[in-house]
Parts: C-alpha cells; structure tokens; sequence
C-alpha cells in the first residue's frame, strides 16, 4: 500500500502531490545556520534541525506541539509573503517565481510533520497522540490556507495559459495544481469556504480517531490459553509467538501459557490450523467485530465520514464523494469504475462458487460433519491445499529467513534496473526502533541516488497494521534532495533469538511495498511535486508494486530468495512446482473478495442508505458465503477510513490489469534469457519506474510496452481466461 503522507497537510487541496503532502517550501535555510537563528527555546527542538535524516533518538512527545506550531506560524509568514510579491508582480508568472517558490515556501514544515505523522503510525503512544491531535488542526487549517490564496492560484491560473518554454512534466504539474487548488476551495467564497475548511479539520479529526480506534481495538483483546488441547494443530512457529505474548521473558511454547491476539502475525496461521472449531469461532467473531463497540466504537464514525465527505462534494458541484475522487484519476468516472468491476464479477463469481463447493466435498469426506461456516473456510482451504500441493504455509516458512530473502530481493533489483543496494553500517543513521535497518542505492557507478529504512516486524501495542511505503524525503533539485522511503510490514518478529522466518504471503508483501518504493527511489524527475508517485494517478499507483509480486514466481528469484535457515538449502525444486500450481488455488474466490471491498467502497460513497444496508446489499451480491450479521468489518477498515483509497480501493484491480500486462513484456523475451531480461528491466526502470507523476500512466506504459494494457495476463493468472 502506498500511504498517503501527511494526512492533514492536504486532504486533497494541492495535487502537486497526489498522496497529500502540501509542496510547498522555504528558502534553503534549514542546515545548522538556520538553527542558530532560532530564539532560545526553540533552538534545541530536534524537529527543526533538517539538515539531513530526521534525528529519530532524539525526537519525543514533547517535542511535537512547540515544533509544529512554529513550522506552522513560519509558513504563514512565508505564504503572506508570497502573496505580497505575487500581488505586486508585474511580469509575466515564471516557473520559478509560482512552482519553485511553493516548493520552497512550506519544504520544512512538510518535513516536520512527515516525521511525526510516520511516528504515530509506527510508535503510537497515549502522549504523541494527545500532541498529534492538538497540532492537526493548525496544519490543516495552513494547508488550507495555501490551498486556498487566491493570488497563488491567479498565478497558477496564468502560468497554466502562457506556458512556453517548460517542459512536459511542468506542463503536467501545473495542470495539477491548478485542478487541486479548486478540489481544495480556491474558487469557493464566504460562508461556503468556511464550511468547507471545517469539513477538512473534521475529516483529518475523525481519520485519525478511526485508524486509533482499530489500534486499540486490536490491542484490547486479550485470550490466553493454558490447556495445550486448546493449541492442538498449532505449529510451533505460532506456539513460539504466543508464548512470547503471554511472558516475553520466560515463554515456553511447549507447555504455555500461549495468548491470542488479533495482529495478522497471529491471527492469520491460528485461523489456519487450530483444530479447535469453538476457538476458531471465538477468535472469528472477535475479529470482524474490531474496533465497532465499547470504547473503540468506529460505527457512528463511518456515518460521519460518508456525511462530510459527501458534503464536501456538495460544495464543489459533484453529485456525490466518488465523482470528486475520481475527478483525479485514470478511471475518471464511477460508470468506469463498474465496468471493471463487472466485466470480472460474472467469472469471479462462478469460479468461487466451484471452489467453495468442492471444499465443502472435501471436508465432509475428511471428517467434518454439517456445513462449512465462515470460521471453518481458512482452516479446511489449508487442508485441502495441503492434499492438492503436498505443502503449506508452514512447511514453506524454514526456507524464507529475511535476510535471505532481502539478500535476494535486493539482488534481483541489481539486475533488473542495474542499481546496487548496501547496508548502511554508519552510526550516525538514527532509527525509530532497534528492529529498523538503513539502506543506500547506489547507481552503477557508486553514486548514491536514494536510501531507505526497513521496519519489517509487527508491533502490536504502537505500531499500526498492514503494510506501507511512505515518503520520508523526496527527490528535489531545488533542495537538493535524493529520495528517501519508508518501508513498513508487519511480518512474524524473530521469537528466542531466531531469525525472522516469513510466510510466503509475507514475501509477497515485501515485494510489494518494495515496488512502491522503487517508484519513489528510482525517479528521474528533478521536480518534488512529480517525482515518485507524486502526482500519479491514483488507480497506476499500484503498478509496480504488483509487478514486483510476480517475481516471486521466477525461478531464478526463488533460487536467490530462499535458504533454509539451518542448511541453508534453497526451496526444494518440486516445492516450488507446487507453489506455482497452487497460484490458481482459490483464485476465484480471492478475486471476489476484491471485488467486493471495491464495490463496497464504491456504494459507500455513491449511496445515501445506512452503511449497514450497504453492506448487506453488497455482500448480497458479491458473496457466496453471506458475512455474519454481526460482522461490521468496515469499522477497521482503513483503506477507506483511515487512508488514501476512499472511492479508490478498486485501484488495486485497475492497476493489476497493467502490472500483469507489464510482467508478461518478461515473460515474452522469456524468464531464462537473462540479457534480454536485463534490456528489458531497463526500459522498465526508464520509463514506469523513473517518469513518476510528471508522464499520464497511459503514457506511461505505452512507453514500456508499446501499447494500451490488455486485462488477458491477469485472467490468465488467476485461470480465469
């Protein structure tokens, strides 16, 4: 998932950026010079010294509140600024005086509050919510305010009209500008524009109260078992992991106690292979009813979510919130949207249907006596893919330590795009959390061009779930900036002094947030407000991470990524035959799924019925086993709620259609003919991973691939074609 940065700098004003960081920038005063400027009390705040990585050992709580509210006056200052010599300018609007000014104009406070809305996604505590929430609406209302100067946009509006002399990607983000400054309220006025700007504080408030609810949520419930018949099935990987949540200190997998919890490291293999049905249930029933009572309640959240955003649609002329999110997108309209949702539905459907019934064959002749219910489907799907492919996720996990996986990853990237990657062993490099590592990427000639940090392990009590890429900084000419990512995942954590050992779901979730952040590391724009995945289209964002993913299907790849951790042996031959064959396996019914959450989200913010009654018609048509009724799933879910992919969540599938297509521009030079791989990888980093925001993706890709994307790979894929 490529996460939308800053969350209340933007929400949605300026797309100079496409995930919602404000470009805008001061002059480059930001090196110790600048520090010792600042009035005493200030001086020392670690939020302010930007000269390089943020100075994470040193940030705190205490500082958040004085930091930001300075950053936040100091952009002020700088946007009067602005708006004076824009007001009294009498030439023509330059590049340099509109774009390059505003990439100046608000670089430091876009660092700061970067750092610390990574931190309360990462390193969540009772004190830095308490000081996130406090300066939030103070960074909404400046983003506001930029969004909203009306000579900032005059300017833009006329350098929009006399364009000669900029190049393609300038052209492209100025248009941008332009069509975000009024999605942000610049043409609104009066009573209009002041509704709108309190919708936005609300939206920024009610976000982040949703993703803490979902935290808690999940932090909250608590199961501890004592009796091993309770554990029976378990393998010893999990056992390992809930004796360490039940006594860190003394944990013994063997004889207990184990604690259950509902982080997915957890969650996802109990479900999997308890052979205890009323366990199964219990921990089920807890699961979907996250964060939608008591204390963590996100239901009447959701209502007032749907109620503003589609308010705010109101206010800028569109018939409901989906149209506004598509205003800035590939798809461009909600018709669009369904026709690809529906020209998969019928074969999704049909193909889950056989595979659900076969299941239910196959568990009845094994020893299950009635019908299948939700909580039986993960432990009986195992079983049977045991049966069919003689393997299964534990059997798999020796072979998948993380160094040897990133030792591969990191490897095949070399190859591909003809970069080199290093740990970076300087002491200087401060990090969040022990479990972080720091990376470079050199160019082939040793030049480093963009780094990144690594936190791979789950942390249930501060760090929230899923898996990211976020933008720590962004390439800049301007400020002379390289790239700089944040890549998240929430994998199994290294349990007695073992290495971590993955999942192969886990692998594939690496590569992923990896392709993100290739985007943002590799671009060869010079501008911020395009470089990475700033300024893509919403629905291409997920190209390249879902590219990646397929690798993990290469032979070659799969030799470099897998050792077992005690012999070192790389995944046994006709173990990874099987793994192929079972990429098929359910596939009906994952896609489904996915159709599903897209439809859903789309209904959300195109309806005006309860969103309970969404969901009931929607799970109606697009479920072959209905949901519980009970089940309130959208209370945790943040893709919508909490993140960027509101009306958007079908990005996912429209971006699959052109990873798959991509990937099969390798597959027709052939997996084995490495040179031509090579070629072929450089022209992938030469145009999707290097072109960024500043190139349309259709664009794009037709650079790549010659051609418009064909949805044939992906049906093909899933063995639906």
């Amino acid at each position: 998932m490529a996460r939308v940065v800053g969350l209340g700098l933007c929400l949605g004003f300026c797309k100079l950026c496409s995930r919602g960081r404000m470009i805008l920038r001061l002059k480059r005063c930001c090196g110790k010079r600048f520090m010792c400027a600042l009035p005493g009390d200030i001086r020392d705040n670690p939020l302010l010294d930007q000269q390089g990585l943020p100075r994470f050992n040193a940030i705190g709580p205490d500082h958040v509140v004085p930091g930001i509210t300075f950053l936040v006056e100091e952009c002020e200052v700088e946007l009067k600024k602005l708006e004076h010599s824009l007001e009294g300018e009498t030439k023509r609007r330059t590049w340099e005086t509109v774009v390059e000014a505003l990439e100046l104009l608000g670089s430091r406070l876009s660092y700061g509050w970067g750092v610390v809305n990574h931190l309360n996604g990462v390193q969540n505590s009772d004190k830095l919510r308490k000081a996130f929430q406090t300066v939030q609406p103070e960074v909404v209302k400046v983003s506001s305010l930029v969004a909203q100067s009306q000579p900032v946009y005059k300017a833009m509006k006329e350098l929009e009209t006399n364009n000669g002399g900029l190049d393609g990607p300038q052209l492209r983000i100025i248009s941008s500008a332009v069509r975000s400054a009024r999605l942000g309220g610049a043409e609104l006025t009066g009573s209009d524009r002041l509704r709108f700007n309190k919708i936005n504080q609300n939206l920024a408030n009610l976000s982040n109260q949703f993703s803490n609810n979902v935290l808690d949520a999940t932090k909250a419930f608590d199961l501890e078992l004592s009796d091993k018949r309770d554990v029976e099935g378990l393998p010893d990987t999990l056992l390992q992991l809930m004796a360490s949540n039940a006594a860190k200190d003394s944990a013994n997998f063997e004889s207990g106690p184990w604690k259950v919890t509902l982080d997915m490291p957890c969650f996802e293999p109990l479900m999997k292979h308890s052979k205890n049905r009323e366990l199964r249930e219990h921990v089920y029933r807890s699961y979907i009813k996250r964060a939608s009572e008591g204390t963590h309640d996100n239901t009447q959240i959701i209502e007032d979510i749907r109620q503003l955003r589609k308010e705010k649609a109101d206010l800028l002329g569109f018939p409901n919130f989906a149209a506004l999110s598509l205003e800035t997108k590939m798809a461009s309209n909600v018709q669009n949207v369904w026709n690809l949702i529906n020209s998969l539905k019928e074969k999704s459907r049909k193909a889950s249907e056989m595979e659900l019934s076969e299941l239910q064959i196959f568990a009845n002749e094994n020893g299950f006596n009635g019908k299948l219910q939700l909580w039986d489907l993960a432990f009986w799907t195992e079983r049977r893919r045991e049966h069919l492919f003689k393997m299964n996720d534990e059997i798999l996990r020796p072979y998948f330590p993380l160094p040897k996986v990133l030792h591969g990853l990191f490897n095949l990237t070399s190859f591909l795009f003809n970069v080199e990657i290093l740990p970076d062993y300087e002491s200087t490099i401060e990090t969040w959390h022990p479990d972080v590592k720091f990376f470079n990427i050199n160019d082939d000639a040793g030049n480093r061009i963009a780094s990144f940090y690594l936190d791979p392990f789950s942390r249930p009590a501060e760090k929230r779930g899923g898996a990211w890429m976020d933008s720590c900084l962004e390439k800049s000419e301007i400020l002379d900036r390289r790239p700089v990512a944040y890549l998240v995942c929430n994998q199994s954590p290294p349990v007695n002094g073992k290495t971590s050992l993955m999942t192969f779901r886990e692998v594939e979730t690496l590569f992923h947030e990896f392709g993100h952040g290739l985007q943002h590391m590799l671009t060869r724009v010079p501008y911020s407000s395009a470089a990475g995945i700033n300024n893509i289209e919403w629905d291409a964002v997920e190209l390249p991470s879902q590219f990646m993913e397929n690798w993990v299907y290469d032979d070659q790849t799969m030799k470099a990524i897998s050792g077992h951790y005690i012999t070192g042996e790389a995944l046994p031959r006709e173990l990874f035959y099987q793994l192929i064959k079972a990429r098929k396996y359910m596939a009906g019914t994952g896609m489904l799924r996915q159709l599903y959450l897209s439809a859903l989200d789309i209904e959300l913010h195109t309806s005006s019925e309860p969103w309970l009654s969404v969901l009931d018609n929607v799970a109606a048509e697009y479920s072959v086993m209905k949901p519980l009724k009970e089940d309130r799933f959208p209370c945790s879910f943040q893709h919508i709620f909490a993140s960027g992919y509101a009306a958007g969540y079908y990005s996912y599938k429209w971006a699959e259609v052109m990873s798959a297509d991509a990937f099969g521009a390798f597959e027709d030079v052939g997996l084995e003919n490495r040179d031509a791989l090579a070629k072929t990888g450089r022209r992938f980093r030469e145009t999707v991973l290097a072109l960024g925001g500043g190139t349309h993706p259709s664009e794009v890709f037709r650079q790549f691939r010659g051609r418009d994307p064909s949805p044939d790979a992906l049906l093909k894929s899933y063995g639906l074609s």
